[in-house]
């Protein structure tokens, strides 16, 4: 008997880059692998390591215990699994694609009408990185299904995580730990641009940026904990005095001909949160003016 007749049999749906390196994994932990892509002419270096590429999508369903779908979006991945709900029923779907958490929960009340056992998720790095000890992959969904299913889904990452039984909890931490991620790099990539425009390079600056780091997990700690309390103590920075950093910044900026848009919206928070009574606060009490956006 040979090692992939030990193991459970997968299905991806969906072969751009990162579809490919869940194949990948899965190939080389000798799934018994089957993937298919909606365009032709994808998966030749799998089919060489000895996946099995099919015509349809039906074809590739019905050849595994494990459909991994991993496309652009919900409405592209129900448009795909639609068709599919007969010769899904019975079997695990595990839908890996980013979204918002209302999609996947839509998505799981779709699966679950059909008898389909679902689980939602989110991968958290780079294609690279898929199959590495390294990789943090979300899941949600029915408890027995992860747990029948996690020495499986353990091929993608070994830092893979089950939130719990709400299915939008995946992309309620996706979206989070990247809307962190995108703002940052955003922050980022302006700063750099800040210092350029007097001639500063960007080597010069990094190892001053990359020291600033050493604050952020301290922060990110006693930030978590001040949100959860509603206590925002600003006795060292209150949110007047750095609004007023904010203000020259965005001077220096516009006098350099650079984009404000981030930075603009950064200081309307401030002054919203101010207005309602937080100028004496810290940094932390803006999230009253970022929940009161609506």
């Amino acid at each position: 008997m040979t090692n992939q007749q030990h193991k459970t049999s997968v299905t991806v749906l969906g072969l751009g880059a990162m579809g490919q390196a869940l194949a990948g994994a899965f190939l080389g932990a000798g799934h018994p692998t089957t993937v298919w892509n909606r365009t032709p002419g994808k998966g030749d270096d799998l089919v060489a390591r000895g996946a099995t590429r099919t015509a349809t999508a039906a074809e590739a369903v019905r050849a595994s215990d494990v459909v991994v779908v991993c496309l652009y979006d919900y409405a592209v991945s129900q448009a795909v699994l639609d068709p599919l709900a007969a010769d899904l029923s019975g079997r695990a779907l595990v839908n890996l694609t980013s979204d918002t958490p209302e999609r996947s929960r839509e998505a799981a009340a779709w699966a679950a009408g059909h008898g389909i056992d679902y689980l939602d998720g989110a991968i958290l790095v780079p294609v690279t990185v898929i199959g590495t000890a390294d990789a943090l992959l979300f899941h949600s969904g029915p408890r027995p299904v992860f747990e029948r299913h996690e020495s499986t889904l353990r091929v993608l990452g070994g830092n893979t995580v089950y939130l719990g039984e709400d299915h939008g909890l995946a992309a309620v931490y996706d979206n989070a730990l990247l809307d962190f991620f995108w703002t940052s790099m955003s922050g980022l990539v302006h700063a750099f641009a800040l210092a350029g425009a007097d001639g500063v390079k960007g080597a010069e600056l990094a190892p001053y940026m990359s020291a600033l780091l050493s604050i952020f997990p301290e922060a990110v700690e006693s930030t978590a904990v001040e949100v959860d309390s509603g206590v925002y103590p600003g006795e060292q920075a209150p949110l007047v005095t750095e609004a007023a950093n904010v203000d020259h910044i965005i001077h220096a900026s516009e006098h350099r001909g650079l984009d404000v848009g981030a930075l603009s919206g950064i200081k309307a928070v401030l002054d919203r949160a101010i207005a309602k009574g937080h100028g004496a606060d810290g940094w932390t009490a803006t999230i009253e003016a970022v929940r009161g956006a609506r």
